[in-house]
């Protein structure tokens, strides 16, 4: 099967040399032996829809218009993007060419913004130009830049542009692999430039990808990464069709025990024995309590909504809430203080009682934060953050990516923490987030990925969790599984994301001998069957829980 093609994306203001070095690459790719085209947005071929938008945008009076919107010029760009991608850009992948493209969605948002349009007017448009990409994520996206224009150009409007490609930079790290080239030298020295950023390591950052390869003279290619439209390049194992079967029996159990059926609930020896999540996260116990009993028994107020959420998920157990509300009656930011919550807490501890649930690694106490005591520290967090106004800075957050970047800019929360409360939060209306949007890898999750893929093929783990997350019908049925969806809700990044991990545990009862890379070879917590009912209760705005009562 000939692979994918690579998709090399070169982006920036005008006059910065940004045509002229991705033409240069192409040619550097061929003189490698590279099958490679070079390719340009919008286009400016005779006959195509590039070239009329061209013509359009530079001279609207050679067509005979006088006048036209802003919006409108960004989404004629869009059509002609679509159009280039189906015509041109896919089928030279698929036959396994390289494409060079001089321009991507960067420059709708950027020239878009800068002369006005709204940005959620934007955002719609983009996401038209994603929804035809399909799967395939650039290899690497170079954004070029210098510290003036090749050409007379405004020097405030080009200003402006670099600070916007800037900002789309920094929203879009967790993608893709982005590598900036200065270009105030020559041009060899750009393109040296980029030859360096291609065959060094990346260190791994967010979610991109974490090695590039371009292969040069006397080296062989080295994990070089294509963009995809499947799951190649990453090479699976024997575990990744486990994954599948794990998906789909530990959802056909949770269904078992809904509709009241008697233990033995799978006749799977792993499953019966030990302990493993749900498929879907909002089903698990905690997730329930938090969703029924947090988020919506109380105020909806974006800062008591919050408040509620954030104490919960701090220690992530019922018992802890649960202690809290017979000692101070019921929790709301407007009568929190400090240290009522501190006595309570301090008190359990000193019986030796367990606050903290196991489910995640909490960062002990911070000096930041003026104290080295765990459970303190983190209720200094949470009143800083209420100090700060975070509940209504996340209520107006456009993305969920917004968000994850205000809880991660406080102390103690990590990537892989801001990522699990950002979705807590959004099980809640003070936000719409959708659960497709970005996805942060845990380290459970790697783990299981280096059980599954004897190689990913240069692509991120969060890479591999959307293609995963987006090939869910195709691999249920190649397998012949009956998956049988959360009332009609597909399997999202997030739950993907856990599945990853809970193979890496069920793996090494199941596929011993695929080590993946990890020391662990047992699992610790046995399956104990839970007498209490759980009244499943999901997100209002998932539409779902008629479905589930019914």
């Amino acid at each position: 099967m000939r692979p994918i093609g690579q998709l090399y994306v070169f982006e920036g203001p005008d006059a910065v040399g940004k045509s002229e070095l991705s033409r240069l690459f192409s040619l550097d790719l061929m003189s490698k032996g590279v099958p490679t085209q070079l390719v340009a947005f919008p286009g400016n071929e005779e006959g195509t829809l590039g070239k009329l938008v061209y013509e359009i945008h530079h001279d609207p009076a050679r067509v005979g218009l006088k006048d036209i919107a802003q919006a409108s010029v960004q989404l004629l760009h869009i059509a002609a993007h679509v159009d280039l991608i189906e015509r041109t850009i896919m089928p030279l992948l698929r036959a396994g060419t390289t494409v060079v493209l001089d321009r991507f969605w960067w420059s709708t948002e950027v020239y878009g913004l800068a002369s006005g349009v709204p940005r959620k007017t934007l955002e719609a448009m983009v996401s038209v130009e994603l929804a035809a990409w399909g799967g395939v994520r650039p290899t690497s996206i170079f954004l070029v830049t210098r510290k003036s224009p090749l050409r007379p150009e405004p020097n405030v409007l080009w200003e402006r542009w670099k600070e916007l490609y800037d900002e789309v930079a920094a929203e879009q790290h967790h993608n893709t692999v982005i590598a900036r080239v200065e270009n105030d030298g020559s041009l060899s020295a750009a393109l040296d430039g980029i030859r360096a950023a291609l065959n060094t390591p990346q260190e791994e950052d967010e979610g991109a990808s974490a090695q590039l390869g371009l292969f040069q003279d006397g080296q062989e290619e080295r994990r070089a990464p294509y963009s995809f439209s499947g799951l190649s390049p990453a090479r699976p194992t024997i575990v990744y069709d486990t994954y599948w079967r794990f998906a789909a029996e530990r959802q056909a159990i949770f269904f078992r025990r809904l509709q009241g059926l008697p233990p033995p609930w799978t006749s799977d020896p792993v499953l019966a024995e030990y302990k493993f999540t749900n498929a879907y996260r909002a089903s698990d116990r905690v997730s329930q309590y938090l969703i029924r009993e947090v988020v919506y028994r109380g105020d909806q107020a974006p800062e008591e909504i919050f408040f509620r959420t954030i104490l919960f998920k701090l220690f992530n157990k019922i018992e802890t809430w649960e202690l809290l509300s017979r000692s101070l009656g019921q929790i709301t930011y407007r009568d929190f203080e400090l240290k009522a919550y501190d006595r309570v807490l301090s008190g359990a501890m000193s019986r030796k009682d367990r606050i903290y649930s196991a489910a995640y690694i909490m960062p002990s106490g911070s000096t930041t934060l003026g104290t080295t005591r765990k459970h303190r520290a983190h209720l200094k967090l949470l009143q800083r953050m209420m100090d700060d106004e975070v509940p209504l800075r996340i209520a107006a957050a456009p993305r969920m990516l917004d968000a994850f970047k205000i809880l991660r800019s406080y102390p103690m929360m990590g990537d892989f923490l801001s990522y699990q409360y950002v979705t807590d939060l959004n099980y809640s209306d003070l936000t719409k987030f959708s659960e497709m949007e970005f996805v942060v890898p845990g380290p459970g999750a790697k783990a299981g990925m280096s059980k599954c893929f004897e190689s990913l093929g240069g692509l991120s783990e969060a890479d591999i969790i959307r293609v995963v997350t987006e090939r869910q019908d195709r691999e249920f049925g190649r397998l012949g599984l009956n998956f049988q969806s959360l009332w009609g809700r597909p399997l999202q990044l997030i739950d993907c994301q856990n599945l990853f991990c809970e193979v890496d545990k069920y793996s090494r009862v199941r596929h011993p001998e695929v080590s993946g890379g990890s020391q662990r070879t047992r699992i610790k917590q046995r399956f104990r069957a839970d007498s209490r009912v759980i009244n499943y209760f999901y997100p209002p705005k998932w539409g779902i829980n008629r479905a589930v009562i019914g």
